[in-house]
């Protein structure tokens, strides 16, 4: 959103507005003048005063470390209190922070609410963490309908990880996914139109969009920590390494640790002889490779040997 827009806006409701949105809003345009300490010196009586806004603006500020030194543990303070009060962006930006630092449990209780409000970013990681049983309990049909509307309001990595589901799950239960996600959608709230609202939308641009960049920290971590740790040498070592462009892919998770130890769970088995586990990093989920095979019909029938739900994919 240009700051041309945000002005005109806040034009258009000055009259209207109550003190300490204007007050919020004026915090945003300082910082969208690079004006970062004046825009904490605007919103830290508000956020002190129980403002939901300034509250989730002051936890980005700490947590980018503009206006005051970085401090998660501040920023994770602000962002509770604000979440606390039903402030979705800072639910879903508190969980992902959570989440991203190992505490999935608490993560996705936050990121369970934000989703219950139809925010994209908290759909995907929550409806992954349902479909695979990930520290919730399995229900694969609700995960199915969270990556669907998470995909439908245009999340890129929600649709990648809806055609792989599209490929792994029955049809009735798709059926059923997109049947309830419809229902989810009728039921959501719909935006409010007053000041306040317009002030959390600026907010987030104010913010850098912070936030956004939170699901790609955890696939980052994922991807080092595959490069720094070579998979252990499983009991089939010994069979010739194999060749191809094709892999199976086993599930997405939303731990590394999850899809580790899918794989130690399977790696003895014979239709993996020769073949290496791939973690691959895909928004906030690490999808469980394995592989190569030299054609799709060897990494299918591999599949079929396996017992499991997989599917053949090409090596990226």
């Amino acid at each position: 959103m240009s700051c041309k827009y945000l002005l005109g806006a806040a034009l258009l409701i000055a009259t209207a507005a109550p003190l300490s949105a204007q007050s919020v809003r004026a915090g945003i345009e300082a910082w969208q003048q690079s004006d970062y300490a004046g825009a904490v010196a605007i919103w830290r009586p508000l956020a002190e005063k129980g403002d939901a806004d300034a509250q989730f603006n002051l936890g980005q500020a700490y947590r980018l470390g503009r206006g005051v030194p970085t401090n998660l543990s501040a920023a994770k303070a602000w962002f509770e209190r604000a979440a606390n009060q039903g402030h979705v962006d800072a639910q879903t930006t508190l969980g992902l922070l959570l989440f991203q630092n190992g505490d999935q449990a608490e993560g996705l209780s936050w990121l369970k609410k934000a989703a219950e409000q139809g925010e994209p970013r908290a759909l995907l990681v929550y409806g992954t963490a349902l479909v695979n049983g990930d520290t919730v309990t399995q229900d694969r049909v609700l995960g199915y309908a969270y990556v669907s509307r998470a995909a439908a309001q245009g999340l890129e990595p929600a649709k990648n990880t809806l055609d792989q589901l599209d490929q792994i799950l029955p049809l009735a239960d798709r059926k059923r996914g997109v049947a309830m996600a419809r229902d989810l959608a009728k039921a959501a709230p719909a935006p409010s139109s007053q000041p306040k609202q317009l002030a959390v939308k600026a907010g987030r641009t104010a913010s850098t969009r912070a936030a956004d960049d939170a699901p790609k920290a955890p696939a980052k971590a994922a991807a080092t920590a595959a490069a720094a740790k070579p998979p252990k040498p499983r009991p089939a070592e010994a069979a010739p390494a194999a060749s191809g462009a094709w892999r199976i892919q086993l599930g997405a998770f939303s731990k590394q640790g999850s899809a580790e130890a899918l794989y130690r769970k399977l790696a003895g088995k014979s239709a993996l002889a020769g073949r290496r586990p791939f973690y691959v990093p895909a928004g906030g989920v690490t999808r469980l490779q394995v592989g190569p095979f030299e054609s799709k019909a060897a990494a299918e029938t591999a599949c079929k040997a396996l017992g499991v739900a997989c599917l053949a994919v090409p090596a990226k």
